[in-house]
């Protein structure tokens, strides 16, 4: 009897022993889901990030890419994220507004005079610490991803803010972007960006923000005659992912999955630069809208209408938060 129990007790160890050594050899899995398509900048960037990993990690870790909101879309892939049944995610930053309240900092309008500046701010100190502004409450900001800044499109040309006197314009949901245009005494509407498009052809909005990317690969150009080109705003994501799982993950692991996503991040942002050139030549060569482009004195209209926002939110965010992305404009 005590040999059988003997027996029993080996092998049922060395059944756990295997079992253990099987599930230390398994790969760690990353979900990261998106809500664009592949042939995106942020798309493009997440297969550069999985193809980075496969070349260097290779069976230590395996990426799978979730794109056009197959998993979450972003306005509940985040608390997917903290339950565990995604790892990473790039959301808009109005999106965060739940989380934190740093953030907000990039929906201020004429902010930034050009991606440039973006890049000087964000790559600064405290750029950088904004990312971890959500840690305590489950999730850690890896890196920024442009997009680009945005224009106004509308059903009427728009010079001076005075034009959108009474329009309907479609917002994220974001209190900056709502008081943006409440400043300029025009309507703001938070609507799902999958009915914009929609909205603009049945004339149910007026117009709508947006970069040249998006204006053109959702053939909103189509449906506005009228696009002014006043880069009065920022639309950027961040590449997110959960407190547990990153600091949950091993020292030299966790290095070299961010060498990898930095690696990605620098190649998607490159490729936002060059589609926001090209896709704004490609407007213009359709001819199905006229862009606008305004005067220093018109711009300067806009920028004084709008810039009473930042005072608004100046207590959440923080004045000298507010200053030093300002400053990255005269570098």
């Amino acid at each position: 009897m005590k040999r059988t129990l003997a027996a029993f007790a080996l092998a049922a160890a060395s059944t756990l022993m295997v079992g253990l050594a099987n599930a230390a050899d398994e790969p760690i899995v990353i979900k990261f889901s998106h809500v664009v398509a592949e042939n995106t900048p942020k798309g493009k960037m997440a297969n550069k990030f999985k193809e980075l990993v496969a070349e260097r990690m290779g069976d230590r870790v395996m990426v799978e890419v979730y794109p056009n909101s197959q998993l979450f879309g972003d306005d509940n892939v985040l608390e997917a994220m903290q339950l565990g049944d995604v790892q990473l995610a790039a959301p808009a930053l109005s999106k965060f507004s739940r989380y934190t309240d740093l953030l907000a900092l990039y929906d201020l309008p004429f902010l930034f005079e050009d991606l440039d500046a973006v890049d000087r701010f964000q790559q600064s100190e405290k750029g950088q610490s904004m990312m971890h502004s959500m840690k305590k409450k489950g999730l850690i900001g890896l890196g920024y991803l442009h997009n680009g800044m945005k224009q106004l499109s509308s059903s009427q040309p728009l010079r001076v803010p005075a034009d959108a006197k009474g329009l309907k314009f479609r917002i994220m949901s974001s209190p900056v972007l709502e008081a943006q245009f409440e400043a300029i005494d025009a309507t703001p509407l938070k609507k799902p960006f999958s009915e914009v498009f929609t909205l603009l052809q049945t004339k149910a909005i007026d117009g709508q923000e947006n970069t040249w990317s998006n204006i053109y690969s959702k053939k909103f150009f189509e449906v506005q005659p009228y696009i002014t080109e006043t880069n009065h705003g920022l639309l950027d994501y961040l590449v997110v992912t959960s407190t547990e799982f990153w600091m949950g993950l091993p020292e030299d692991l966790r290095s070299e999955l961010k060498s990898a996503l930095d690696e990605a991040i620098i190649y998607g942002n490159q490729i936002a630069r060059d589609k926001g050139i090209q896709d704004r030549q490609a407007i213009i060569d359709s001819k199905r809208s006229e862009v606008i482009e305004l005067s220093p004195e018109e711009r300067a209209q806009w920028v004084q209408a709008m810039k009473p926002v930042w005072k608004k939110f100046e207590k959440d965010i923080g004045a000298e938060l507010i200053d030093a992305a300002y400053a990255a404009n005269r570098r």
